[in-house]
């Protein structure tokens, strides 16, 4: 049996817990990629549009558990990161641009434009390795250093790193 942790001890590990989900979805994000250049079997389309339609619920997932949970808190707590905020949810904002392009070319019955796909994942990918990185970079610390409020990594970042 695991003991209790303070709502503290939660959350002195949301960055940490940011970090891994970050990692998570970049790992997420390159399989996709990969996929799209290594077919496997006849199955390959059908596999891919699954796969990348759980990544792009995923993503969304954590940008508005960020947006809505640890953006707030971060906001009200540390106002000089207000301007820093700001900058990561118009990030957000063109990530769900290209996500809802992917889906329209992923909701088709037609053939799976690979190309088309491959683009906009890899403008994607570009985008969230700035992205993650800066957020890191800005945020880190800060959502460690939080103390004393109620809430699980889940609460605060919208999702947590799947178990391997």
């Amino acid at each position: 049996m695991h003991p209790k942790s303070s709502p503290a001890d939660r959350l002195a590990a949301v960055g940490n817990q940011m970090i891994e989900i970050h990692l998570w979805l970049s790992t997420e994000l390159a399989r996709l990629r990969d996929g799209l250049d290594h077919p496997d079997h006849p199955d390959r389309s059908r596999d891919l549009r699954a796969h990348c339609l759980t990544f792009c619920a995923a993503l969304s997932r954590h940008h508005t558990g960020e947006d809505e949970g640890a953006f707030r808190l971060l906001a009200d707590q540390v106002p000089e990161l207000r301007p820093v905020i700001a900058n990561l949810i118009t990030d957000h904002e063109v990530v769900a641009g290209i996500l809802h392009r992917v889906e329209d070319l992923l909701g088709t019955d037609t053939p799976m434009p690979a190309a088309q796909v491959r683009a906009e994942l890899d403008g994607l990918a570009a985008l969230l390795e700035s992205h993650f990185r800066y957020e890191e970079k800005r945020l880190v610390t800060a959502l460690d250093a939080l103390t004393g409020q109620p809430g699980h990594a889940e609460d605060l970042l919208g999702l947590t790193r799947p178990a391997d």
